[in-house]
C-alpha cells in the first residue's frame, strides 16, 4: 500500500480509537515517569477525560454516512455507531467508579497499570464494533480478552484474585481457540477473512459436505463466544472471576465486555451465516434453521443464572449469576429475530448498564466499609444511607423488571420481540416469564435487608463525590427510560436509520 492511498483514507472515521489510543500511550508515559510516591487516581481522572473526548468525537460521526476503511476492515455504520456509544458511556461511568476504589490491601502501586490496561480493553471492544473483517474482529476480541485477564488478577496479594485470573484465563484460552476453530472453517471454505466477502460466496454453497462444516462452524463460534458472554452451561467460571476481581473490574466485565459480547456475536453470525444456507427443504438461511438452539441456550442460561442465585450469600456473586440471567434475557433477542431485533438488544444493553453500574457502586462502598461482601452488610442501610438504599432499591426493581423502570421497558421489548414472528417462542417467553418471577426473590431479599433488618453499625455512611456523580446518573437514567423511554428509541431511530446499513 503507497503512501497516496493511505492517505485517501478517511481517517476521521476511527477518531474515536484514535484518542483512546492516544489517552492510553500517555498515561502508560506518565506512570512510568511519575514519582512512586505520588497518587496515581491523577490518571484516572485523565483516562476519563480521554473517554468523554472519544464519546464528542463519537457524536460528532453520527450523522456520517456508513464507510469503510482499510480494505474494508474497519465499518462505521450505524450499527458500530450506536454501540460505541454504550460501550463509552459504560466504561466512563466505570472508571468513575475505578477511581473511588480503594481495596484494604492497597493498590496504589498498580493504579496506574488499571488506567492503561482498561483502555486498552475498551479500545478491543470499539474495534470490534466496527470491524468488517474476521482478523480485526478477532484482534479485538484478544486486545478485550488478554486486558480483562490482567485486571481481574490487579490485587496480587489477594488470593481471590489470584484464582479468579487464573480461572478467567484458563477458560477464556480454551473458548478463544474454539472460536477460531470455528473461524477457520469458515475462512477454508470461502478463502476470505472479509465478512461482505464470506456473505456474498456462502449464498452459493449447495455441496452437502460444505454446508455440514458451515454447521459445525456455527457451533464452535457460538460455544466459544457462549463463554464471553458467561450463557450457560458455559458460565462456571463468571462467579468466581466475579467475585475475586476488582469490584470495578467486576462492573466492567457485567457491562462493558458482556456488550462486547454481543457485538461480536451479531457481527458474526448476522454477517455470515444470514446468508448462508441450511440445506433443509424448506431453504431457510442456516441463522433460522438453527435459532432452535440459540433458544435453548437462553432457556438453560435464564434458569440457571436464576435458580442458583437463590442460594447465593456473596453479593457479588449474586450478581454474577444475575448477570448469566440478564445474558439469558439477551440471547432470547436473537434467537427470536425479530425486525425490531438491534433496537431492542440495545435498549436493554443500555438499562442494564446504568441499574447494574449504579448497583455496582453501592455494592463496593458498602463492602469497602464492611470488609465484607456478605449480604448481611446491607442490613439497616437505609437508615445509615438513606440515599444509598433508594437508589439501590430502583436498581433492583429495574433489574427485577418493575414497571416504572428501564428494566420493565427492555424486558416488555423483548417479550413483544419474541412473540411477533408468526412462529411465537412461546415456550422461551413462559420461561423468561418464570424466572423473572424467580428472581423477585433475591432482589428483594437484599431489599429485605436494607429496609427491614437491624443495622450493625449506626455509624453515617460518607460518599465520595464520583460514586455519587455514578449513582446520580444511573438513577436518573434508570427512571426517566422508564418513564419515557420514546427518548430513547426517538433517538435511535432518528440517527440510526434502523440499522438498514448493517448488511450493507
Amino acid at each position: 500500500m503507497d503512501l497516496e492511498t493511505l492517505l485517501s483514507y478517511e481517517w476521521g472515521i476511527m477518531a474515536p480509537e484514535f484518542i483512546i489510543l492516544g489517552v492510553a500511550t500517555a498515561l502508560t508515559l506518565m506512570d512510568l515517569f511519575m514519582p512512586k510516591t505520588q497518587s496515581r487516581k491523577i490518571l484516572g481522572w485523565v483516562g476519563f477525560a480521554g473517554i468523554l473526548a472519544a464519546l464528542v468525537s463519537l457524536l460528532g460521526l453520527i450523522g456520517h454516512g456508513p464507510e469503510s476503511i482499510l480494505l474494508d476492515t474497519f465499518r462505521l455504520d450505524s450499527f458500530a455507531k450506536a454501540f460505541k456509544l454504550l460501550l463509552l458511556i459504560g466504561s466512563a461511568l466505570v472508571l468513575l467508579i475505578a477511581i473511588s476504589y480503594e481495596p484494604n490491601e492497597g493498590l496504589e502501586e498498580f493504579r496506574g497499570e488499571f488506567f492503561y490496561l482498561f483502555l486498552a480493553a475498551l479500545l478491543g471492544a470499539m474495534i470490534m464494533s466496527s470491524s468488517g473483517d474476521l482478523i480485526t474482529l478477532f484482534v479485538g476480541l484478544e486486545l478485550l480478552s488478554i486486558s480483562s485477564y490482567i485486571l481481574a488478577g490487579m490485587r496480587k496479594r489477594n488470593q481471590l484474585s489470584n484464582e479468579s485470573a487464573m480461572k478467567y484465563v484458563i477458560n477464556g484460552s480454551i473458548a478463544t481457540a474454539i472460536t477460531l476453530f470455528g473461524m477457520s472453517y469458515v475462512y477454508g471454505l470461502t478463502g476470505t477473512t472479509n465478512l461482505k466477502e464470506m456473505a456474498g460466496f456462502l449464498t452459493s454453497v449447495y455441496n452437502e459436505q460444505h454446508i455440514y462444516l458451515l454447521g459445525l462452524a456455527f457451533f464452535m463460534i457460538v460455544v466459544g463466544l457462549s463463554f464471553k458472554l458467561a450463557a450457560a452451561p458455559f458460565h462456571m467460571w463468571a462467579p468466581d472471576v466475579y467475585q475475586g476481581a476488582p469490584t470495578p473490574v467486576t462492573a466492567f466485565l457485567s457491562v462493558v465486555s458482556k456488550t462486547a459480547g454481543f457485538i461480536i456475536i451479531i457481527r458474526i453470525l448476522f454477517s455470515i451465516f444470514a446468508n448462508a444456507p441450511s440445506g433443509d427443504v424448506q431453504g431457510l438461511p442456516m441463522i433460522l434453521a438453527l435459532q432452535d438452539y440459540i433458544a435453548f441456550l437462553a432457556g438453560a442460561t435464564m434458569i440457571i443464572g436464576n435458580v442458583i442465585a437463590l442460594r447465593q450469600r456473596n453479593i457479588k456473586r449474586l450478581f454474577a449469576y444475575s448477570s448469566i440471567a440478564q445474558a439469558g434475557y439477551l440471547l432470547v433477542v436473537i434467537a427470536s429475530m425479530s425486525l425490531f431485533m438491534f433496537d431492542t438488544l440495545w435498549f436493554y444493553l443500555g438499562a442494564y448498564l446504568f441499574m447494574n453500574l449504579g448497583a455496582f457502586a453501592i455494592i463496593q462502598h458498602v463492602t469497602h466499609k464492611s470488609g465484607s461482601e456478605d449480604i448481611s452488610q446491607f442490613a439497616g442501610l437505609y437508615r445509615r444511607a438513606p440515599f444509598l438504599a433508594i437508589a439501590m432499591a430502583v436498581f433492583l426493581l429495574s433489574l427485577a423488571g418493575i414497571p416504572g423502570t428501564a428494566g420493565f421497558i427492555g424486558k416488555l421489548n423483548i417479550f413483544m420481540g419474541a412473540l411477533v414472528p408468526s412462529e411465537g417462542h412461546y415456550v422461551l417467553v413462559s420461561i423468561m416469564i418464570a424466572t423473572t418471577v424467580i428472581s423477585y426473590f433475591y432482589y428483594f431479599g437484599v431489599m429485605v435487608q436494607m429496609f427491614f433488618r437491624p443495622a450493625a453499625d449506626t455509624g453515617k455512611v460518607k460518599i465520595p463525590v464520583a460514586l455519587t456523580a455514578v449513582i446520580g446518573i444511573s438513577i436518573a437514567a434508570t427512571i426517566l427510560f422508564g418513564v419515557a423511554p420514546n427518548i430513547a428509541f426517538d433517538f435511535l431511530q432518528g440517527n440510526f436509520n434502523q440499522f438498514t446499513d448493517f448488511f450493507q
